[in-house]
C-alpha cells in the first residue's frame, strides 16, 4: 500500500510523532494506522501526543549573535529541572544559532536540524520523547545592523548564552567595538531590569496609547479643573506615561538620572561617531503563559471521597 500526505497528516495527528516518523513507521507497516501507532510507541515516539496538553512554562531563553546580527529563542518545558538537563540546553543553544537565518518562528521548525535528517519540529517531538517532558519552542527574533555592533545579555544565566531573561540591542554606529559593546551591555542590563515597552515614542502601540490618554482626560475631568488646565494635566501625565514604558525616554537605571536616548548620545561623543539605538529585544521566560495552579490537597480529597 503506497503512504499518502494524508495517511502521514493522519497518523501524526493521532500520535504526536514527526512527519518523517511517521512516513517511516507507515511505510513499516504497509499503511496500516494502528500497526504504525503501535510501531511508533515501541519506538517511544508516539509519547509526545500524551504530553502535548500540559503546560510548559519552564525552560530557557537562547541567546546567538555572529557579527552584526542576533537572535533570541524560548524553548519551553514544564519544570526548571528539565532546564537544567545538559541534552535541553545543547537543544536550546543550537536553536538559537539555526535561528539567526530563519525567517521566523515558523521558517525555524521547518528548517534542517543538524546530523539527524529531521526537521526542528521533528527533533522537538523526538527530545519530547526522550527527556520525557512537554516541550515547546514558543518564540523567536532577531535584530540586525548594517554597521555596528548586536550586544547580548543574559540574567541570572544558566549556562553561557543561556537564561530566563534574555536581552539583544542593536547600535548602529562605525565607532570601535569596545565603545558600543560598553553601551550596549548597560542598556541590556537597563532593559533587562525595566522591561521597556518599546524603543521610541512612536513605537508605542496606538491603542494603548490612546487608552491611556483616555483614563488620564477621565481623570482631569473629574478633578473638576478648567478645560485649560486639565489638558495641560494630561499632557504632563502622558510624558511621565511615556518616561516609564519607553526605553530611550526612561532615566537609566545605571546612574539614576540620565535618559536613555542621552546616554547614547553620549557614548557617541566619547567615542567620536555617532552612535543608534536601532532596536532592542527582551525575553522573559515564561510571559504570557497561564500557569498551572495545582491544589494537592484538595485532590487528594476530592479522591478520598
Amino acid at each position: 500500500m503506497s503512504v499518502t500526505a494524508a495517511l502521514v497528516k493522519e497518523l501524526r495527528e493521532k500520535s504526536g510523532a514527526g512527519m518523517m516518523d511517521c512516513k517511516k513507521a507507515l511505510g513499516e507497516t504497509d499503511g496500516d494506522m494502528d500497526a504504525a501507532i503501535d510501531w511508533l510507541r515501541t519506538k517511544g515516539l508516539a509519547t509526545a501526543a500524551k504530553k502535548s496538553g500540559r503546560v510548559a512554562s519552564e525552560g530557557l531563553v537562547a541567546i546567538a549573535v555572529d557579527g552584526t546580527k542576533g537572535a533570541v529563542v524560548e524553548l519551553n518545558a514544564e519544570t526548571d529541572f528539565v532546564a537544567r538537563n545538559t541534552e535541553f540546553q545543547d537543544f536550546a543553544r543550537a536553536l538559537s544559532g539555526l535561528a539567526l537565518n530563519a525567517t521566523d518562528i515558523d521558517g525555524l521548525r521547518g528548517v534542517e536540524f543538524p546530523d539527524t535528517g529531521r526537521k526542528v519540529e521533528d527533533e522537538l517531538t523526538q527530545k519530547i520523547a526522550t527527556i520525557g517532558e512537554n516541550m515547546t519552542l514558543r518564540r523567536m527574533e532577531q535584530v540586525s545592523v548594517s554597521s555596528g555592533a548586536v550586544v547580548s545579555y543574559m540574567h541570572n544565566a544558566t549556562a553561557d548564552g543561556l537564561g530566563r531573561i534574555g536581552v539583544l540591542v542593536a547600535l548602529e554606529s562605525t565607532a570601535d567595538a569596545d565603545s558600543l559593546m560598553g553601551l550596549g551591555k548597560q542598556i541590556a542590563m537597563h532593559i533587562a531590569a525595566t522591561s521597556p515597552a518599546s524603543l521610541s515614542i512612536d513605537d508605542l502601540d496606538a491603542e494603548a496609547v490612546q487608552r491611556e490618554r483616555e483614563v488620564l482626560i477621565e481623570q482631569a475631568k473629574a478633578s473638576g479643573k478648567p478645560q485649560e488646565i486639565a489638558e495641560k494635566m494630561v499632557e504632563g501625565r502622558m510624558k511621565k506615561y511615556y518616561q516609564e514604558v519607553v526605553l530611550l525616554e526612561q532615566t537609566s537605571v545605571i546612574d539614576g538620572e540620565t535618559r536613555i536616548a542621552d546616554v547614547v548620545a553620549n557614548a557617541g561623543k566619547d567615542a567620536g561617531a555617532d552612535i543608534a539605538l536601532t532596536a532592542f529585544v527582551r525575553f522573559n521566560l515564561g510571559e504570557g503563559i497561564e500557569k498551572e495552579e495545582t491544589d494537592f490537597a484538595a485532590e487528594v480529597a476530592a479522591q478520598l471521597s
